[in-house]
Protein backbone atom coordinates (compact mmCIF):
# COMPACT_ATOMS: atom_id res chain seq x y z
CA UNK A 1 0.00 0.00 0.00
CA UNK A 2 1.30 3.53 -1.10
CA UNK A 3 2.10 6.35 1.69
CA UNK A 4 -0.76 8.66 1.08
CA UNK A 5 -2.18 12.07 2.46
CA UNK A 6 -5.06 9.99 5.17
CA UNK A 7 -2.04 8.32 6.54
CA UNK A 8 -0.52 11.37 6.82
CA UNK A 9 -3.33 13.97 8.03
CA UNK A 10 -1.19 15.65 11.23
CA UNK A 11 1.74 16.34 8.61
CA UNK A 12 -0.27 18.45 6.98
CA UNK A 13 -1.44 20.90 9.59
CA UNK A 14 0.05 23.99 10.92
CA UNK A 15 1.93 23.85 14.50
CA UNK A 16 3.23 20.10 13.99
CA UNK A 17 6.54 20.66 16.61
CA UNK A 18 8.38 16.83 15.41
CA UNK A 19 8.11 13.65 14.35
CA UNK A 20 9.61 11.40 15.84
CA UNK A 21 9.86 7.13 16.26
CA UNK A 22 11.57 6.60 13.56
CA UNK A 23 15.26 8.16 14.47
CA UNK A 24 16.37 5.25 17.03
CA UNK A 25 19.74 3.89 16.76
CA UNK A 26 20.91 0.93 15.38
CA UNK A 27 23.81 -2.12 16.57
CA UNK A 28 26.40 -1.81 14.77
CA UNK A 29 26.75 -5.26 12.22
CA UNK A 30 27.48 -7.61 14.68
CA UNK A 31 27.49 -10.62 12.81
CA UNK A 32 31.25 -10.03 11.58
CA UNK A 33 32.13 -10.86 15.16
CA UNK A 34 31.42 -14.00 14.31
CA UNK A 35 31.32 -14.83 10.53
CA UNK A 36 34.33 -15.23 7.80
CA UNK A 37 33.23 -13.03 4.88
CA UNK A 38 33.25 -14.20 1.62
CA UNK A 39 32.18 -13.23 -1.60
CA UNK A 40 29.79 -15.55 -4.11
CA UNK A 41 28.97 -15.59 -7.66
CA UNK A 42 26.64 -18.58 -7.90
CA UNK A 43 23.13 -19.52 -6.45
CA UNK A 44 25.05 -21.23 -3.78
CA UNK A 45 28.06 -22.31 -1.96
CA UNK A 46 29.42 -25.76 -1.03
CA UNK A 47 31.99 -26.26 1.41
CA UNK A 48 33.44 -29.86 1.52
CA UNK A 49 35.59 -30.97 4.49
CA UNK A 50 38.92 -33.42 3.84
CA UNK A 51 39.86 -36.20 5.63
CA UNK A 52 44.06 -36.38 6.05
CA UNK A 53 45.81 -39.17 6.93
CA UNK A 54 46.02 -41.16 10.62
CA UNK A 55 49.40 -41.41 12.36
CA UNK A 56 52.32 -42.96 10.42
CA UNK A 57 53.19 -46.49 11.44
CA UNK A 58 56.79 -47.56 12.65
CA UNK A 59 57.75 -49.57 8.96
CA UNK A 60 60.04 -52.59 10.01
CA UNK A 61 63.07 -53.79 8.45
CA UNK A 62 62.64 -55.20 5.47
CA UNK A 63 58.89 -54.57 5.43
CA UNK A 64 56.48 -52.26 3.03
CA UNK A 65 55.56 -49.17 3.31
CA UNK A 66 51.78 -48.68 5.03
CA UNK A 67 49.44 -46.69 2.49
CA UNK A 68 46.38 -44.60 3.87
CA UNK A 69 43.41 -43.33 1.69
CA UNK A 70 42.34 -39.58 0.98
CA UNK A 71 38.34 -39.02 1.57
CA UNK A 72 36.05 -36.64 1.47
CA UNK A 73 33.91 -36.11 4.96
CA UNK A 74 31.16 -34.51 4.48
CA UNK A 75 29.72 -31.01 2.56
CA UNK A 76 28.28 -28.32 4.07
CA UNK A 77 25.98 -26.18 1.13
CA UNK A 78 25.04 -22.10 1.42
CA UNK A 79 21.70 -21.63 -0.93
CA UNK A 80 21.39 -17.71 -0.36
CA UNK A 81 18.14 -15.91 0.69
CA UNK A 82 16.92 -12.79 -1.62
CA UNK A 83 15.89 -9.89 1.29
CA UNK A 84 13.88 -7.22 -0.20
CA UNK A 85 11.14 -4.44 0.93
CA UNK A 86 10.05 -1.31 0.19
CA UNK A 87 7.43 1.52 -0.11
CA UNK A 88 5.54 3.83 -2.13
CA UNK A 89 4.64 7.57 -2.13
CA UNK A 90 1.08 8.54 -3.55
CA UNK A 91 1.36 11.13 -6.38
CA UNK A 92 -0.88 13.45 -4.29
CA UNK A 93 1.19 12.99 -1.01
CA UNK A 94 4.22 14.43 -3.29
CA UNK A 95 1.77 17.58 -5.02
CA UNK A 96 1.23 18.66 -1.16
CA UNK A 97 5.08 19.21 -0.75
CA UNK A 98 5.76 16.07 1.55
CA UNK A 99 8.04 13.99 -0.97
CA UNK A 100 10.97 15.10 0.54
CA UNK A 101 10.29 14.57 3.76
CA UNK A 102 8.64 11.53 3.21
CA UNK A 103 11.18 9.84 1.04
CA UNK A 104 14.21 11.11 3.74
CA UNK A 105 12.56 9.81 6.39
CA UNK A 106 11.55 6.25 5.15
CA UNK A 107 14.62 5.56 3.15
CA UNK A 108 16.20 5.95 6.38
CA UNK A 109 13.40 3.72 8.27
CA UNK A 110 14.03 1.30 5.07
CA UNK A 111 17.76 0.86 5.75
CA UNK A 112 17.17 -0.09 9.40
CA UNK A 113 14.33 -2.47 8.76
CA UNK A 114 17.04 -4.40 6.01
CA UNK A 115 20.18 -4.10 8.78
CA UNK A 116 17.64 -5.50 11.49
CA UNK A 117 16.58 -8.24 9.00
CA UNK A 118 20.40 -9.55 8.52
CA UNK A 119 21.38 -9.37 11.98
CA UNK A 120 18.39 -11.46 12.98
CA UNK A 121 19.39 -13.87 10.42
CA UNK A 122 22.84 -13.84 11.49
CA UNK A 123 21.72 -14.80 14.85
CA UNK A 124 19.75 -17.84 13.87
CA UNK A 125 22.56 -20.47 13.32
CA UNK A 126 23.55 -19.69 16.85
CA UNK A 127 19.92 -19.31 18.37
CA UNK A 128 18.90 -22.60 16.98
CA UNK A 129 22.18 -24.43 16.98
CA UNK A 130 21.46 -26.95 19.93
CA UNK A 131 18.44 -27.98 18.95
CA UNK A 132 17.51 -27.73 14.93
CA UNK A 133 19.99 -25.95 13.24
CA UNK A 134 21.90 -28.69 11.64
CA UNK A 135 25.97 -28.77 10.66
CA UNK A 136 27.16 -30.54 7.26
CA UNK A 137 27.95 -34.12 9.69
CA UNK A 138 24.51 -34.37 10.26
CA UNK A 139 23.76 -33.69 13.82
CA UNK A 140 23.29 -30.16 15.90
CA UNK A 141 25.85 -27.19 14.95
CA UNK A 142 26.59 -27.36 18.80
CA UNK A 143 27.09 -31.57 19.88
CA UNK A 144 29.03 -33.03 21.99
CA UNK A 145 29.37 -35.86 19.61
CA UNK A 146 30.33 -34.87 15.98
CA UNK A 147 31.21 -37.99 14.26
CA UNK A 148 34.73 -38.06 12.62
CA UNK A 149 35.73 -40.41 9.44
CA UNK A 150 37.84 -42.50 12.54
CA UNK A 151 35.45 -43.98 14.34
CA UNK A 152 35.64 -40.94 17.16
CA UNK A 153 33.74 -37.87 17.96
CA UNK A 154 34.31 -33.89 18.82
CA UNK A 155 32.52 -32.29 20.48
CA UNK A 156 31.74 -28.38 20.77
CA UNK A 157 29.44 -28.08 23.38
CA UNK A 158 29.85 -29.74 27.11
CA UNK A 159 27.78 -32.80 27.28
CA UNK A 160 25.54 -31.08 29.84
CA UNK A 161 24.97 -27.26 29.46
CA UNK A 162 26.84 -24.75 32.34
CA UNK A 163 26.72 -21.42 33.09
CA UNK A 164 29.30 -18.88 32.12
CA UNK A 165 31.68 -18.86 34.98
CA UNK A 166 35.38 -19.18 35.44
CA UNK A 167 35.03 -22.71 35.53
CA UNK A 168 32.81 -23.72 32.58
CA UNK A 169 35.36 -21.26 30.42
CA UNK A 170 38.48 -22.72 31.72
CA UNK A 171 36.79 -26.54 31.01
CA UNK A 172 35.79 -25.25 26.97
CA UNK A 173 39.39 -24.09 26.84
CA UNK A 174 40.74 -27.64 27.78
CA UNK A 175 38.08 -29.21 25.35
CA UNK A 176 38.87 -27.10 22.44
CA UNK A 177 42.28 -28.26 23.08
CA UNK A 178 41.50 -31.58 22.73
CA UNK A 179 40.01 -31.31 19.35
CA UNK A 180 41.43 -33.80 16.51
CA UNK A 181 41.21 -33.66 13.01
CA UNK A 182 38.79 -36.61 11.05
CA UNK A 183 42.02 -38.84 11.72
CA UNK A 184 42.43 -38.18 15.01
CA UNK A 185 45.14 -36.13 14.88
CA UNK A 186 45.30 -32.99 17.61
CA UNK A 187 44.65 -29.72 15.32
CA UNK A 188 45.64 -27.07 17.80
CA UNK A 189 42.71 -25.50 18.57
CA UNK A 190 42.28 -22.62 20.14
CA UNK A 191 39.11 -19.76 21.26
CA UNK A 192 39.79 -16.30 20.30
CA UNK A 193 36.13 -14.59 20.65
CA UNK A 194 33.76 -15.22 23.56
CA UNK A 195 30.07 -13.84 22.24
CA UNK A 196 27.57 -13.03 24.58
CA UNK A 197 23.62 -11.79 25.18
CA UNK A 198 23.47 -8.58 27.37
CA UNK A 199 22.50 -9.94 29.91
CA UNK A 200 25.99 -11.61 30.45
CA UNK A 201 28.19 -8.61 30.08
CA UNK A 202 28.91 -8.01 33.59
CA UNK A 203 29.85 -11.84 34.25
CA UNK A 204 31.97 -12.12 30.94
CA UNK A 205 33.75 -8.48 32.18
CA UNK A 206 34.31 -9.76 36.12
CA UNK A 207 35.57 -13.14 34.40
CA UNK A 208 37.94 -11.36 31.80
CA UNK A 209 38.94 -8.94 33.10
CA UNK A 210 40.02 -8.98 36.56
CA UNK A 211 43.48 -9.74 37.70
CA UNK A 212 42.52 -12.28 40.34
CA UNK A 213 40.02 -14.86 40.21
CA UNK A 214 36.48 -13.85 40.95
CA UNK A 215 34.56 -14.56 44.20
CA UNK A 216 36.95 -16.18 45.87
CA UNK A 217 38.76 -15.07 49.22
CA UNK A 218 42.14 -16.29 47.48
CA UNK A 219 44.73 -14.07 46.02
CA UNK A 220 45.47 -16.19 42.66
CA UNK A 221 46.10 -14.85 39.64
CA UNK A 222 42.72 -15.24 36.97
CA UNK A 223 44.54 -17.44 35.23
CA UNK A 224 42.20 -16.95 31.97
CA UNK A 225 43.42 -13.55 31.55
CA UNK A 226 47.32 -14.15 32.35
CA UNK A 227 47.23 -16.69 30.28
CA UNK A 228 45.60 -14.68 26.97
CA UNK A 229 43.20 -17.65 26.78
CA UNK A 230 40.53 -15.57 25.03
CA UNK A 231 42.73 -13.36 23.13
CA UNK A 232 40.21 -10.68 21.76
CA UNK A 233 38.05 -11.14 25.07
CA UNK A 234 34.12 -10.97 24.28
CA UNK A 235 31.75 -9.19 21.86
CA UNK A 236 27.85 -8.96 23.15
CA UNK A 237 25.24 -9.70 20.86
CA UNK A 238 21.61 -8.53 21.06
CA UNK A 239 19.83 -10.71 18.89
CA UNK A 240 20.74 -13.57 21.05
CA UNK A 241 17.03 -15.10 22.23
CA UNK A 242 18.76 -17.40 25.41
CA UNK A 243 19.67 -15.18 27.99
CA UNK A 244 21.91 -18.40 29.28
CA UNK A 245 23.59 -19.56 26.11
CA UNK A 246 27.49 -18.10 24.95
CA UNK A 247 29.68 -18.98 22.15
CA UNK A 248 33.69 -19.12 21.80
CA UNK A 249 34.37 -18.46 18.42
CA UNK A 250 37.69 -20.61 17.66
CA UNK A 251 40.74 -20.50 15.71
CA UNK A 252 39.86 -23.21 13.25
CA UNK A 253 39.62 -22.04 9.84
CA UNK A 254 36.28 -22.45 7.64
CA UNK A 255 33.97 -21.80 10.82
CA UNK A 256 30.92 -20.05 10.61
CA UNK A 257 30.49 -18.26 7.01
CA UNK A 258 28.71 -15.15 5.62
CA UNK A 259 28.58 -15.28 1.90
CA UNK A 260 27.26 -12.02 0.41
CA UNK A 261 26.05 -12.62 -3.22
CA UNK A 262 24.52 -9.43 -3.68
CA UNK A 263 25.37 -6.57 -1.42
CA UNK A 264 22.41 -4.16 -0.25
CA UNK A 265 21.08 -2.00 -2.85
CA UNK A 266 18.75 0.60 -3.58
CA UNK A 267 16.39 2.09 -6.16
CA UNK A 268 13.35 3.80 -7.21
CA UNK A 269 10.69 4.45 -10.05
CA UNK A 270 7.65 6.08 -11.05
CA UNK A 271 4.94 3.66 -11.74
CA UNK A 272 2.70 5.65 -15.15
CA UNK A 273 -0.46 4.67 -13.83
CA UNK A 274 -1.11 6.12 -10.76
CA UNK A 275 1.75 8.30 -10.59
CA UNK A 276 2.91 6.84 -7.51
CA UNK A 277 6.72 6.80 -6.57
CA UNK A 278 8.28 3.64 -5.13
CA UNK A 279 11.31 3.04 -3.58
CA UNK A 280 12.88 -0.88 -3.29
CA UNK A 281 15.84 -2.21 -1.15
CA UNK A 282 17.25 -5.57 -1.94
CA UNK A 283 20.32 -7.58 -0.88
CA UNK A 284 21.10 -11.49 -0.69
CA UNK A 285 23.05 -13.39 1.02
CA UNK A 286 23.86 -16.65 3.36
CA UNK A 287 24.94 -17.38 7.11
CA UNK A 288 25.46 -20.80 7.86
CA UNK A 289 28.68 -23.57 9.05
CA UNK A 290 31.39 -25.17 7.03
CA UNK A 291 33.26 -26.45 9.66
CA UNK A 292 31.52 -26.43 13.41
CA UNK A 293 35.02 -26.43 15.09
CA UNK A 294 34.35 -22.52 14.34
CA UNK A 295 32.84 -22.58 17.78
CA UNK A 296 32.39 -23.98 20.77
CA UNK A 297 29.29 -23.09 22.77
CA UNK A 298 26.94 -23.92 26.17
CA UNK A 299 23.04 -23.37 26.26
CA UNK A 300 23.39 -22.43 30.15
CA UNK A 301 22.27 -24.22 32.61
CA UNK A 302 18.72 -23.62 32.96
Amino acid sequence: MAISRAQLLKELLPGLNALFGLEYKRYAEEHKEIYEVESSERSFEEETKLSGFTVAPVKTEGGAVAYDNAQEAWSARFTHETIAMGFSITEEAMEDNLYDSLSARYTKALARSMAYTKQMKAAAPLNNGFTTYLSGDGVALFSASHPLVSGGVNGNRPTTGVDLNETSLEAAVIAIAAWTDERGLLIAARPVKLIIPPALMFVATRVLETEQRVGTADNDINALKNNGSISKGYSVNHFLNDTNAWYLVTDVPNGMKYFNRVALNTSMDGDFDTGNVRYKSRERYSFGVSDPLGMYASPGST
